[in-house]
């Protein structure tokens, strides 16, 4: 027996599928699926022009939701269902589509052929690195997974899921990243994973404040739910199947066995609230397209919370899942509610903030903006700064495995690297020091 939803999809189809645009042409199509003696179906044309006065072509599914809530078929499945004969499905046309206007650069995909093409694949390979019915979930461990998951414990605090996808898989998605997504900016409050922009370039924006107010949002990637990535194809102009595909790849879920294996950390609240995003598909840590489509999922809350910066008086900027606003005396005296409003906002736009890495931090104490002091000007904090002074000289007079705390092994001159680079990245002259005492180690 066919289905309501299944012949309001038909009924879309066949509209798609008929040359014109109008309420003779859309009845005229309707009619060669339901057939024609259908008093309801001029009723049904003229509510479907209502709503969409031009033909959807990149967007079937959704034409062919509003058939099924239009009051002429819902009546008339109605009347059908209460007699004991279903509406039929007389015929069923192929609908091509066709991908919506962007008026950024990207790939053009009308259907999900194109999309095999532009990946090197074939249609049926795709379907499966895009897992969208989620098999994999519940599939046991094995070669063909497309990711890898390890844990990654904080003492004290929800530990982390890394996702890992398989090399190939990463290969298919940095192409994605390429050909589709790079061409649609973030905002201009982003300064995480931008081109161009860095931890600077947002802490510039803070210094010399009367008040700096900081806020983190829990588990950032996984909060970024496959209907969110979905939205933001279609916006960048993708049709349904093609953004249905995209967001299968660049969307995971992780395995039961996996989030069984959660070690401990944290309060009870978080960790189910953890558990909850990462059981549904979201935005793997450590895909190459996560932090774009981080960065653009997050378009909202980055429109919201700047307007909301603005007329409070202060400047808006964020670093992934790092929020910071700043601002002058009066900004100072209604710290307490700004930071209010800023829960209200994430909480509206389905993020949560961690409350534990809350910070309101006044003139008089030590400003930083990840990790950037920037009370007077951008720099090296001094106590970060010393402290690694002192790792180094320890490890020149002692040998550098005496100072390997955590047990780094080989990657502990990269852990090193790493830190010194930070430094002269933000406070030159200081990391041109540090860079010298690296330089002294015997290794």
């Amino acid at each position: 027996m066919t289905t309501g939803p299944a012949v309001a999809q038909a009924l879309a189809d066949a509209m798609l599928a008929e040359g014109a645009w109008d309420a003779a042409a859309l009845a005229r199509a309707a009619a060669r699926v339901v057939g024609p003696r259908r008093r309801w179906l001029p009723a049904l044309a003229a509510e479907v022009l209502a709503t969409c006065p031009r033909p959807p072509r990149d967007a079937p599914r959704y034409l062919g939701a509003v058939v099924a809530g239009a009051p002429s078929f819902a009546r008339a499945e109605e009347r059908a269902q209460r007699r004991g004969h279903p509406l039929p499905v007389l015929s069923r046309p192929v609908v091509a589509t066709r991908a919506g206007g962007s008026r950024w650069p990207t790939a053009p995909l009308d259907d999900v052929g194109d999309l095999a093409d532009l990946l090197g694949l074939d249609v049926g390979h795709l379907d499966w690195m895009a897992d969208v019915r989620g098999l994999q979930r519940r599939a046991p461990a094995g070669p063909l997974h497309l990711h890898r998951y390890r844990w990654v414990e904080r003492p004290g605090r929800v530990p982390r899921l890394l996702e890992v996808p398989s090399p190939r898989l990463r290969r298919v998605q940095r192409t994605v990243l390429d050909a589709v997504l790079a061409g649609l900016p973030a905002h201009d409050a982003a300064h995480g994973f931008v081109p161009g922009r860095g931890v600077l370039s947002g802490a510039r924006e803070h210094v010399g404040r009367a008040v700096v107010v900081r806020a983190d949002l829990t588990a950032f990637f996984a909060a970024v739910t496959a209907g969110r990535v979905f939205r933001v194809l279609r916006a960048l102009g993708q049709p349904e199947a093609v953004a249905h595909v995209l967001t299968g790849l660049c969307t995971t879920r992780a395995p039961v066995r996996v989030l069984a294996a959660m070690p401990p950390g944290g309060r009870d609240a978080d960790r189910h609230l953890l558990r909850r995003w990462l059981a549904e598909p979201h935005l793997a840590q450590g895909a190459p397209t996560s932090p774009h489509l981080a960065n653009l999922a997050a378009h909202r809350l980055d429109v919201r919370l700047s307007s909301y910066a603005a007329a409070c008086g202060a400047v808006y900027t964020r670093y992934a899942d790092d929020l910071v606003l700043s601002g002058g005396d009066d900004v100072a005296r209604r710290a307490g509610p700004l930071l209010e409003g800023v829960r209200r906002v994430v909480r509206e736009e389905g993020y949560r903030v961690n409350e534990a890495k809350t910070r309101v931090q006044p003139r008089h104490r030590r400003q930083s903006v990840t990790g950037v002091v920037v009370n007077d000007r951008p720099g090296a904090g001094r106590r970060e700064t010393d402290a690694l002074r002192a790792l180094l000289h320890n490890c020149v007079r002692h040998g550098p495995a005496s100072q390997d705390r955590d047990g780094r092994g080989e990657g502990f001159r990269a852990h090193l690297e790493g830190r010194v680079s930070w430094v002269e990245h933000v406070s030159p002259r200081r990391g041109a020091a540090l860079r010298g005492e690296l330089g002294r180690i015997a290794w």
